[in-house]
């Protein structure tokens, strides 16, 4: 754990184990206004919707939210299974200590908990909206609902930038949270933190959303949340916040605190990015999102007297080499003051507007060069879904029936940080394209191809090779994936 005056934590607990928070995104405080109430008076509401409970006029209850939230908040673990623990010789690493600290001495087939947080059931079959965070270490995903009942969770799909994830267990029938639109809610507005503090059991608390659209806390590089004063606590990572008439309007991520407990600031992932995420992680297993690479910044007063420039905007850096940026024409020192029709004020301007462009699409930038504007056009590509593989080199862009597949090799480095078995050979994908053969099939970046039609894969000119060569352009592929191997046929 980062140890400075005012720290920001993930609250999710530990064991031996404390890590720093991620991101959040999009919200709009634009909200109609609604009518005064009378005291007893009832909201307006869909069918789907509770009222707040008037006793006497004067005291307000929130058991029908509770009641109605309660039974869709999951607690999540995540567990480590020690099959075999070789002898460690004098001054070798415990691999454990990489995840978990110092560890002492461990058993084969002893259990270790290396975090738990909280999840929101969104769908009758099992699908679960909860943070990155909570589920990114490795290890197996245990759900736990309300009543009881024990299931193992697949990790459908992670996005760090946004700190959502996407988990699905094999029930039917679940009570479910009903989302809500988080761009409607308002500075003021009661709100409900549900999770499972400390591991002591779920746990509902009440408070006011304090800011929306809040950034600036240094978390991750998109920011958007919406803030709280009701209290967080490690272990309510990934749970939900709602209204009070118990509709999701955020997935709680984080809090600043000085001794890591509540301290009356926390933030949560609004309930609009969530849902945007959660879409294309069902769909594609990972988030699309536009491309345009630059090494941007925000131009404050004194670039601005230096560039001898009188609007705001964007500063540009760097040009990625071979992007959709230097393909247009960007250069360094060019000043990005409009995207797509929509002002660019500062550099979180410039990348929420990213977030929602589409790869391949062709956006106007209004640029400022030298003082003179000009309007320079730009396809966007896909942004990358692991920053490790965009500082890869993929050397291959397979012709044949993989068409929309990069492949590479798989380095060292790569393996360290995909956390790869040594056992597991074969080609790197880099890079899928939305809505591909192979996307739709199921293939997604950092998946192994470990065989094709039957036949090995030692590397990625095999896999270039192989598809190339195949009758009908019928693929069945094995691939690893989330720590084992599974046949997808791309047809």
């Amino acid at each position: 754990m980062k140890r400075i005056a005012i720290q920001i934590h993930r609250p999710k607990s530990f064991v031996n184990l404390g890590v720093l928070v991620l991101t959040g995104l999009v919200l709009s405080s634009e909200r109609n206004p609604a009518a005064e109430l009378q005291p007893g008076q009832m909201i307006n509401r869909a069918g789907d919707e509770l009222p707040v409970h008037h006793l006497d006029g004067n005291f307000e209850s929130f058991a029908p939210a509770v009641k109605k939230v309660s039974p869709a908040v999951v607690k999540i673990v995540t567990v480590l299974k020690l099959e075999s623990i070789p002898e460690l010789t004098d001054g070798m690493e415990n691999p454990l200590s990489r995840y978990l600290g110092q560890v002492p001495p461990v058993r084969a087939g002893r259990i270790v908990v290396s975090g738990h947080g909280a999840g929101v059931t969104v769908t009758e079959d099992g699908y679960i909206l909860t943070n990155s965070h909570v589920v990114a270490d490795p290890g197996d995903v245990e759900v736990t609902l309300q009543d009881g009942r024990q299931f193992k969770a697949r990790v459908i799909g992670l996005d760090r930038k946004s700190d959502i994830a996407v988990l699905k267990i094999d029930a039917q029938h679940l009570p479910t949270v009903p989302l809500g639109e988080s761009r409607n809610v308002q500075v003021g507005d009661q709100v409900l933190a549900f999770g499972y503090p400390f591991g002591v059991g779920q746990t509902v608390t009440h408070g006011i959303v304090s800011a929306t659209d809040r950034d600036g806390v240094g978390i991750e590089d998109y920011e958007s949340f919406i803030q709280t004063d009701a209290p967080i606590n490690p272990g309510d990572s990934g749970g939900a916040l709602v209204d009070v008439t118990g509709h999701l309007i955020g997935i709680n991520t984080a809090i600043i605190t000085s001794s890591g407990g509540n301290l009356g600031i926390g933030f949560a992932v609004p309930s609009d990015l969530a849902r945007r995420v959660m879409a294309d992680l069902m769909k594609y297993g990972y988030v699309v999102r536009g491309y345009l690479g630059v090494e941007i910044q925000d131009l404050t007063p004194e670039l601005a007297n230096e560039f001898k420039l009188h609007a705001a905007g964007v500063l540009v850096g760097g040009i990625v080499p071979n992007s959709p940026a230097e393909q247009a024409g960007l250069e360094v020192g060019d000043v990005i003051t409009g995207f797509d029709g929509k002002e660019v004020r500062d550099a979180r301007d410039l990348k929420l507007s990213l977030t929602d462009a589409k790869p391949g699409q062709t956006v106007p930038l209004e640029v400022l060069r030298d003082g003179s504007s000009r309007q320079i056009r730009v396809t966007l590509r896909q942004a990358s879904t692991n920053n490790f593989l965009a500082e890869a080199d993929p050397i291959e862009q397979d012709p044949g029936a993989l068409q929309g597949v990069t492949l590479g090799e798989l380095s060292s480095e790569l393996r360290r940080q995909l956390k790869i078995p040594h056992n597991v050979q074969g080609a790197l994908v880099f890079g899928v394209t939305p809505f591909s053969l192979a996307a739709q099939a199921g293939l997604r970046p950092g998946n192994i191809i470990e065989s094709i039609n039957r036949q090995e894969v030692r590397n990625a000119g095999d896999a270039s090779r192989l598809a190339q060569s195949a009758r009908n352009k019928r693929l069945l592929l094995r691939v690893w994936s989330n720590g084992g191997s599974q046949f997808i046929l791309v047809k």
